[in-house]
């Protein structure tokens, strides 16, 4: 291979590492954003905890659909151990009455109740239904948007899309950083402080990890 032919190949290998570099970077960029300052936030969460905003509403399931769930009741607890989706018309009046949405969530049966958790990022809620007279409550609890970003960051409650995006920017990320590292090889020769910073990178976080962390 003569010197010229070396030369092409490695600025053509050069090129297709930069634009791999900059299109993962523009994918993961707003990812990455995100992820460094809620990891900021996580790790001073003590310092930064905001005071949580709780409503609480009432009211009574209209008799034709509480005598419905009365008679599903036994069903359910014989059949599914007092746990089932929420029925297609107590969505539909959840959902109308306090735009609540259970979706898939399942509900806890039991003789006297019916009580749904609807847990969210940044926050709580939960609808109890007494079956005998069918007087309802809902609460909803919001933690602020500190606490809504710190729980996209930990995937907590955010449903299958969000697990994906997590999944693809991890993808992106890694792409990022890898074809970084093979840039920073291919410049090392004019660079001589490359290899000295990349090994600082990796040293400091694993002594850290070795002898500060308990």
């Amino acid at each position: 291979m003569t010197a010229a032919t070396a030369s092409a190949r490695r600025a053509a290998w050069l090129k297709t590492l930069h634009q791999w570099h900059w299109v993962s970077s523009a994918l993961c960029l707003v990812g990455m954003l995100l992820f460094s300052v809620t990891g900021i936030t996580l790790n001073h969460a003590a310092d930064i905890e905001g005071r949580p905003a709780v409503s609480q509403q009432t009211a009574t399931v209209p008799p034709p659909l509480r005598a419905a769930l009365q008679q599903m009741q036994p069903q359910v607890q014989q059949q599914h151990r007092g746990r089932a989706p929420v029925p297609a018309a107590l969505g539909d009046w959840l959902r109308s009455q306090w735009a609540v949405d259970a979706g898939v969530h399942e509900a806890e049966w039991s003789p006297e109740e019916l009580y749904l958790s609807l847990p969210r990022p940044g926050g709580d809620a939960w609808v109890r239904i007494a079956l005998d007279d069918g007087s309802a409550e809902y609460e909803l609890t919001d933690r602020g948007w500190i606490s809504y970003l710190n729980d996209l960051h930990k995937g907590r409650h955010t449903g299958a899309a969000w697990r994906w995006f997590i999944d693809v920017f991890a993808a992106a990320a890694l792409v990022f950083s890898l074809t970084g590292l093979l840039i920073l090889q291919m410049h090392a020769g004019k660079r001589p402080f490359t290899w000295p910073m990349v090994g600082l990178g990796l040293l400091v976080p694993v002594l850290l990890a070795l002898l500060l962390v308990h």
